[in-house]
């Protein structure tokens, strides 16, 4: 396992859609190993493989209840709204209120390749919707609701 250096806003690799995953062999576990690291590292609750330079649709998630590998995900039921602050390891050190839903459904690949459900509320949704937009090239900057602003967080 290696620690991988997070791509930051301004890189163009994050506006592009990410392909998605065909092969379930070691380089896409090593990935996810370095991934996982590289989370708790950063101390986030989520990564994309393209916040550290892989257009692979791979996405890793720990909001306090465990820890998921969600490959080739897509969202299959969203239900609900919720208005809260996101933030994010690619635009550090800023935070604004998104409309996210407030109950998603996701259906995803594991690391053998077998397709699992996931259901998220409250915070975990938000993070499942903001890291499957990562793979689309979409930043929560983009998502902000009504009338919001960036904010910085050293203010």
């Amino acid at each position: 396992m290696a620690l991988r250096n997070i791509v930051t806003e301004g890189d163009p690799i994050l506006a592009k859609k990410s392909r998605p995953v065909e092969k379930f062999d070691g380089r896409l576990a090593e990935l996810l190993d370095d991934m996982k690291q590289t989370l708790y590292h950063a101390e986030g609750a989520g990564l994309a493989a393209v916040q550290v330079g892989v257009l692979r649709r791979v996405v890793v998630v720990d909001v306090g209840d465990g820890y998921l590998e969600l490959i080739n995900p897509e969202i299959i039921d969203a239900q609900g709204e919720q208005r809260e602050n996101e933030g994010c390891l690619s635009v550090p050190g800023k935070y604004g209120a998104t409309l996210r839903p407030a109950v998603v459904k996701v259906k995803a690949q594991n690391r053998e390749g077998k397709w699992c459900v996931y259901q998220g509320e409250g915070l975990k949704a938000r993070c499942f919707c903001h890291e499957i937009d990562h793979l689309d090239g979409i930043l929560f900057t983009q998502r902000l609701a009504p009338g919001e602003t960036l904010q910085s967080s050293n203010a």
